[in-house]
């Protein structure tokens, strides 16, 4: 099997927020089940990669994880384009990394993300429950005020972490199949092994049908 037909669908996924909120800890834990305690700060980026069944089909997920410092933002920032999911990442124990969201969430919708990317507002750290700074409810109010999914997680002690990505990779998954489901009904059809690419979100399609211009 080639690399290119080795999957159906690619997604594109940024882990963003502020430095030290635990990011790289989180993509750890759901890529590999492990947690660092010596982990160190991201330099620039870093991409993992994930392949899960969905409905019969292979989803490949690419996963950029980027760095908070700001030394490095003119190069996430392009590492932006095409993302068709985000997980914005603050620390429940420490306040600035909530009130920095927004920041985070403009960026995100500024660079060139895919105009119907998935949101997630994730609240890390919550086995730090006697540290906390940022109460739940108002993590759910923003997150409902700005159309985010939200969850809470800890990366340390493995809580909602997996939940956290799968439902976002469902959910995209779930909204792109969605669009490729009404583009069959119109009577779109495409050549065997033919890529249709959504900015950064790749489907191969399995019809074997000319090509209707």
């Amino acid at each position: 099997m080639t690399e290119e037909s080795s999957y159906d669908y690619l997604f594109k996924i940024v882990v963003i927020g502020d430095s030290g909120v635990g990011k790289t800890n989180l993509l750890s834990r759901f890529i590999h089940n492990t947690f660092d305690f010596a982990s160190k700060s991201t330099i620039g980026l870093d991409l993992s990669m994930k392949n899960i069944i969905i409905k019969d089909k292979r989803v490949r997920v690419q996963i950029w994880d980027t760095a908070g410092q700001e030394r490095y933002r003119s190069i996430t920032k392009r590492y932006y384009r095409g993302a068709v999911g985000a997980l914005l990442v603050y620390d429940i124990t420490k306040r600035e990394s909530f009130m920095n969201i927004p920041r985070w969430l403009n960026e995100i919708k500024s660079n060139e993300a895919h105009p119907e990317s998935i949101l997630m507002l994730v609240g890390n750290k919550s086995d730090l429950e006697k540290d906390r700074q940022v109460t739940l409810e108002e993590a759910l109010e923003y997150a409902k005020v700005n159309d985010l999914v939200f969850m809470e997680t800890s990366a340390l002690e493995s809580i909602n972490v997996e939940n956290a990505f799968d439902s976002l990779i469902h959910t995209i998954f779930d909204k792109l199949s969605s669009k490729l489901t009404t583009m069959d009904d119109k009577k779109t059809k495409f050549l065997r092994g033919q890529t249709v690419q959504l900015n950064n979100t790749i489907h191969h399609s399995k019809h074997n049908n000319s090509c209707a211009c």
